[in-house]
């Protein structure tokens, strides 16, 4: 992968990072949006994966420990 995609994937990343940051409560709300979207299309089969995933992204983003209900 040439450097600039590299850099270009880095300053997107820490664009999501800031806006997250800032916007606590929309991220998780995007991030609930996007797991429900992903479990709907795959009828549910992948539940506990998506779940992981999204927890991981949460934490990752936000830095939250707290357990989904």
């Amino acid at each position: 992968m040439p450097f600039r995609k590299i850099a270009a994937l880095g300053a997107a990343a820490d664009a999501a990072r800031r806006f997250a940051r800032k916007n606590p409560e929309k991220t998780r709300s995007y991030l609930d949006k996007a797991a429900g979207f992903a479990d709907r299309q795959t009828k549910g089969k992948y539940s506990s994966q998506i779940r992981s995933a999204s927890d991981k992204a949460r934490k990752a983003a936000l830095g939250d420990d707290e357990q989904r209900a």
